[in-house]
């Protein structure tokens, strides 16, 4: 369906910035879908652990299928069944979180939880990669993205019970757990956007706290890898 609506633009957006974060150790990815940025993350990052968290478990397989058909070493790359509202990572964790197209389907509220249950995970001078929609600030772009964005949240309303009825912008939440922007590129009018955000080394608490890995269901590895050990996530039930 993307590539019939949108062609490779959404996954230009996604990989604008995957060649900045080459030092990128310990990866969150949350809400990947279909697995099309985390195929291009593992081709760039072959050797770093890369944790996808998503809540739904079809989403989740089509990842996981998509990664073991490129070929691409799967060692180290954990799929866990959970609902970013509730799930909370291990402290500090990860220096690279990835939200692509995925914070748009909260409504502010939400959007603000969120973002401080994946905030909790990133370690000081984490970056925070984001693609996303948005609406511009005036002229014809910004009537022509108002439009697009009252079909797309009508037809997902619909199709997906999404909460969100409009967009939020997670500009506000970032700074709130103190995220700066480094560089953002538009396109399509400036109806898409690709952020590049970062954690300042000396930070304050994150917002949400909790036991970590909460209400989340570990399924594993591509085959024949086994689960990640030892990063704060619980076993597949027995």
């Amino acid at each position: 369906m993307e590539w019939v609506l949108a062609g490779n633009k959404l996954q230009r957006c996604r990989t604008a910035f995957l060649g900045q974060v080459e030092g990128a150790r310990n990866i969150l990815i949350a809400g990947e879908g279909n697995g099309r940025f985390l195929v291009e993350c593992r081709r760039m990052l072959p050797h770093a652990l890369i944790t996808v968290v998503d809540a739904s478990v079809r989403m989740l397989a089509v990842a996981r299928d998509r990664l073991q058909r490129s070929g691409l070493d799967c060692h180290g790359v954990e799929f866990v069944h959970a609902d970013a509202l509730s799930w909370k990572p291990e402290q500090s964790a990860y220096d690279l979180v990835v939200t692509h197209f995925f914070l748009d389907c909260f409504p502010r509220r939400q959007l603000e939880q969120v973002v401080a249950n994946l905030a909790r995970g990133a370690a000081p001078g984490a970056v925070w990669l984001l693609a996303d929609f948005q609406v511009p600030v005036r002229g014809l772009r910004r009537y022509r993205a108002l439009l697009i964005h009252a079909l797309m949240y009508a037809f997902f309303r619909v199709a997906t019970q999404l909460p969100a009825r409009s967009l939020s912008q997670p500009d506000d939440s970032l700074k709130a757990q103190n995220f700066t922007l480094r560089e953002r590129r538009t396109s399509e009018w400036d109806l898409l956007r690709s952020d590049i955000w970062s954690r300042d080394e000396v930070h304050s608490q994150p917002l949400a706290m909790g036991v970590s890995g909460r209400g989340a269901v570990s399924i594993g590895c591509v085959t024949p890898c086994a689960p990640t050990a030892g990063r704060g996530l619980p076993a597949p039930p027995g």
